[in-house]
């Protein structure tokens, strides 16, 4: 930080836009309003973050993320220095029609995903964070790969609990959008039949979902084993090895409904991020059954209409419907409990410097959640 009282200056990844990212220094300008100074102590990586290489701008990377505050704003009302935080990417405003429906993570006001774009947050100013005497817009509005963020109030859940800060950062995002798509989204019931396809970060937090829900029959699937071993640890009680050849997982699906008394599971999740696997969930509940589409995949593809009969039901939520200071203290209780694992899921924690390295780790499979230790 620089000795400079005003303004802070510190190390980010910085993404030019065009497919390749630097650790480069940031500016950044003191607290207004409600805003916060966060000094991060660690950031999620996911798929999202990769992306973000290629949104056509220069960002401050990052949107999963968990540190310590160092200054706030004059409109700050709940937070104070020193107090630890789990950042939100999906900010919400309270007071817009979604908000008070219940549905905060798709804010008409602040929501990345109704805005468009990656300022999406409501700062006071884009000018807050600059690079090289530019202005720079922070990935979701945090941009937490960085050294410090600069985030509304809104953004920040307050911790109170001795939890790793490279285990907080994860339910941020992957862990929020596993545990809400079950338990938010698609309400599993006790004793019910779940199918969780890819066991990833994301898949792994379906599998603790189900198993906090009550689901008796938890069947994982995955192409790699070592995955698949790792799913039992957090829950699944089945397994299927998937063939790389199985192209729309239709012989999987046989086995599923093998398992599921020839009719197909209660439930089933789509965690892989793959396109072309959009509609497999479909294939393998039963009649009435529930099938989600947890990754968000954001393209055209195509579904075989015959594969919603009978009466099946398809969903599509995001960010596993979160409420952040509802469900994240929720999320903390059941890990302090052990009822719910979240140092386990850490595999690997890496410095910002190894940015690079913790992509390919993610690309090759490798973790179940890879973090960066700021």
């Amino acid at each position: 930080m620089s000795n400079n009282s005003e303004i802070t200056k510190c190390l980010a990844a910085v993404a030019n836009g065009k497919g390749t990212f630097s650790i480069e220094e940031i500016q950044i300008a003191p607290p207004q309003g409600d805003e916060v100074l966060v000094k991060m102590k660690a950031a999620g990586i996911c798929h999202t973050d990769w992306d973000s290489l290629s949104w056509g701008k220069p960002i401050v990377m990052g949107h999963e993320g968990a540190g310590i505050i160092e200054r706030v704003g004059p409109a700050v009302k709940d937070l104070k220095v020193g107090d630890s935080v789990i950042l939100n990417w999906a900010i919400p405003c309270y007071t817009c029609f979604q908000c008070v429906e219940g549905n905060q993570h798709i804010c008409e006001k602040n929501s990345a995903v109704t805005a468009g774009n990656a300022l999406a947050g409501g700062h006071a100013t884009l000018e807050s964070t600059t690079y090289n005497g530019q202005a720079i817009e922070r990935s979701f509005a945090l941009g937490t790969m960085a050294e410090f963020s600069l985030v509304r109030e809104a953004a920040c859940v307050k911790v109170k609990s001795n939890i790793p800060m490279e285990s907080a950062a994860i339910v941020s995002c992957g862990v929020m959008t596993g545990y809400g798509s079950v338990v938010n989204a698609a309400k599993v019931s006790p004793g019910s039949s779940v199918v969780v396809i890819g066991t990833g970060g994301v898949g792994l937090s379906v599998v603790q979902g189900a198993k906090i829900s009550g689901a008796t029959k938890i069947i994982a699937i995955d192409i790699k084993q070592e995955r698949l071993d790792l799913a039992k640890k957090f829950g699944a009680t089945h397994f299927i090895l998937a063939s790389k050849e199985d192209k729309l997982l239709l012989e999987a699906s046989k086995e599923v409904k093998a398992l599921c008394n020839n009719r197909g599971a209660d439930y089933a999740f789509e965690c892989t991020a793959i396109p072309a696997l959009g509609a497999a969930p479909l294939a393998m509940v039963r009649n009435a059954g529930t099938a989600i589409q947890v990754s968000g995949i954001e393209e055209e593809i195509t579904i075989d209409m015959n594969l919603f009969e009978w009466d099946k039901i398809y969903i599509n939520p995001l960010y596993g419907k979160a409420r952040p200071q509802i469900d994240f203290p929720k999320i903390i209780a059941l890990y302090e409990k052990g009822e719910l694992l979240l140092d386990e899921m850490v595999t690997q924690t890496y410095p910002l410097q190894d940015l690079q390295k913790a992509f390919d780790h993610m690309h090759k499979g490798i973790n179940a959640k890879g973090v960066i230790s700021l």
